[in-house]
C-alpha cells in the first residue's frame, strides 16, 4: 500500500474552551493555518491531540471534520490507538470511513503485552481494515516497547507503511531506519532528534513543534530532507529551546500555553491534564522567541 508523506507532519492540538468544550472553530484556524504554512500533513487526535481524554464520538467526529474542512490539500492522518485492540479496530475503521489518508496506531499502553501480543494486536488491525497504518513507538508514555524484531515482522504486512519512533534513542533509530529500508519509512517522534534522523534517511518527523513553529519546522525538515545539513542545524538551532521547553510539564500542557500565548486558542484543556505551571511560562516565552514567533498577533 503506497503512503509518501515526507517533511513536517504535526501532531496537532485538540482546542477547547476553558470549561473542555471541544472549539471546532479554533481547529479550524489552526488547520488552515498549517496549510498556508507548508505542513505536510497533520495527525489528529493523537497524543498532542488528548486523545486519551475525548469520548469515542469527540474521537471520530473530530477526525471527520479535519477530514472535511482539509479537503484534501495536505493528507489527515487519525490517532486510532488504544490498549484494546476492538477499539483500535473500530477508531482505524471509523477513519478510513471518514476519509482519512493514514491511521497512526500507538503501542498499547498499561497492559504490558509481550512481543507476540504486539505484532498479533497490530496485525489483526492491518488485517481487517485497507488504511495506510503508521505504528507508534513511544515507550516513555506507554510502558511497552515495540522491538526491533516485531517492527520486522510488521512490515511484511501490506498496510503497514511506517513507523513513528519516539524512544527517544538516536542510534535505535538510525538501526531502524537502516533495517527498515525499502520496507517501512520512519518518521522522528522526537523534535530534538528529527534533524539527525531526517539526514540519517528518516522521511520527516511527526512533531509537536510544528503546532507553534509550523513554517520553520517545515523548512528545516525540508533542507534536511534536500541534504543541506549546514543550512537544516542553523534553522534547527532557532527552534532547540521549543524542542526541549515543550516538555518541561506532560504534553500538550505547554504547547497548549505556547499557541495561547500567541492567541491561537482557549485556555481549555481536559483533566487530569492542567494548565502550564507558572514557573515555566518564562521558559516557554523565552522558547518562542529564539524561533521567532510574534507573540503579539491574535488569530
Amino acid at each position: 500500500m503506497s503512503f509518501e508523506v515526507r517533511g513536517s507532519i504535526v501532531a496537532i492540538v485538540t482546542p477547547m474552551h476553558s470549561d473542555g468544550a471541544l472549539d471546532l472553530p479554533a481547529l479550524d484556524l489552526l488547520l488552515q493555518w498549517h496549510i498556508e504554512s507548508g505542513t505536510n500533513a497533520v495527525v489528529v487526535v493523537g497524543t498532542t491531540g488528548e486523545s486519551a481524554t475525548l469520548t469515542s464520538q469527540e474521537h471520530c467526529d473530530l477526525v471527520a471534520h479535519a477530514v472535511e474542512l482539509v479537503r484534501g490539500r495536505i493528507p489527515v492522518i487519525a490517532g486510532t490507538g488504544s490498549n484494546n485492540t476492538a477499539e483500535a479496530l473500530f477508531f482505524t475503521e471509523s477513519a478510513r470511513e471518514h476519509g482519512a489518508d493514514a491511521a497512526l496506531l500507538v503501542t498499547p499502553y498499561y497492559n504490558k503485552p509481550s512481543q507476540e501480543g504486539l505484532y498479533r494486536h497490530f496485525k489483526a488491525i492491518a488485517e481487517a481494515v485497507d488504511i495506510p497504518q503508521i505504528l507508534y513507538n513511544v515507550p516513555g508514555r506507554t510502558a511497552c516497547d515495540l522491538a526491533l524484531e516485531t517492527v520486522g515482522r510488521l512490515a511484511a504486512l501490506e498496510n503497514i507503511v511506517a513507523i513513528k519512533d519516539a524512544t527517544g534513542d538516536l542510534s535505535r533509530g538510525l538501526q531502524l531506519i537502516r533495517e527498515c529500508a525499502g520496507r517501512l519509512q520512519v518518521y522522528s517522534g522526537e523534535d530534538a532528534l528529527s534533524l539527525p534522523l531526517i539526514l540519517g534517511g528518516a522521511a520527516g518527523t511527526i512533531s509537536v513543534t510544528a503546532n507553534v513553529a509550523p513554517a520553520q519546522m517545515s523548512a528545516m525538515c525540508a533542507l534536511a530532507l534536500s541534504g543541506d545539513g549546514l543550512a537544516a542545524q542553523a534553522a534547527d538551532d532557532r527552534l532547540a529551546r521549543l524542542h526541549a521547553n515543550l516538555f518541561l510539564e506532560s504534553n500538550p500542557a505547554p504547547v497548549k500555553w505556547a499557541l495561547q500565548k500567541m492567541g491561537m486558542i482557549e485556555a481549555g484543556i481536559r483533566l487530569p491534564m492542567v494548565e502550564l505551571d507558572a514557573r515555566y511560562h518564562i521558559q516557554v516565552n523565552e522558547a518562542l522567541q529564539q524561533a521567532g514567533i510574534n507573540l503579539s498577533v491574535a488569530a
